[in-house]
């Protein structure tokens, strides 16, 4: 019996757990997995997606093709290809519950509000096709910061498979996470405590 414990590998015990969740968070559930286990390699396998285009990056399929069906589904396969190149460049991003528009607001809250609202609305604007690049330089800013921003790597994979909508509600929700005006709330809460300044 013990025997067959050490000769499961990492990977196979990574990818079991990862099958136990739901279909949307198995992605983000197996890369952190790889993240926790410090499987460098694996993740340095997955850097090489970055800023590329999707599925055109040989070394990436040995850990992502259990997330690919036979029947291809091109903006579920994308997103995968997309969202684990990024968290493989950033994998002890903290998490949060936003939104990445709410994880860039923090950042333009601590560095050069123009330049950062100028890429952000770039990114708002990418197509499809160049989102790659635009996703790099913001998670790449993130990183870089004073202080670690967080990344909801769930909430960014759902958002990349969904960029192209006609509605563009991707788009709009990360704007309104971004220029939203929530300190108003914090201030209006803080007033009605005090009864106000009258």
């Amino acid at each position: 019996m013990n025997d067959k414990i050490e000769n499961v590998s990492v990977t196979e015990t990574n990818e079991a757990i990862a099958a136990e969740l739901p279909e949307d968070d198995r992605l983000i559930g197996y890369l952190k997995g790889l993240e926790k286990q410090q499987n460098r390699a694996a993740l340095a396998n997955l850097r090489r997606g970055l800023g590329k285009p999707p599925k055109t990056v040989m070394e990436m399929y040995p850990y992502l093709g259990q997330f690919l069906s036979h029947e291809p589904k091109p903006r579920y396969e994308t997103a995968v290809f997309i969202v684990a190149a990024l968290f493989a460049y950033y994998p002890d991003a903290p998490g949060n519950i936003g939104n990445l528009g709410a994880s860039i607001r923090q950042l333009k809250d601590d560095s050069d509000s123009k330049s950062i609202e100028k890429r952000f609305v770039a990114l708002l604007n990418a197509e499809a096709e160049d989102l790659p690049y635009y996703l790099r330089q913001m998670i790449g800013l993130l990183k870089s910061g004073q202080k670690h921003i967080a990344v909801n790597w769930n909430q960014l994979f759902k958002d990349v498979k969904n960029w192209n909508s006609d509605e563009r509600y991707v788009q709009n929700a990360w704007a309104r996470s971004f220029w939203g005006n929530f300190s108003s709330d914090k201030n209006k809460k803080s007033e009605d405590k005090t009864g106000g300044n009258e």
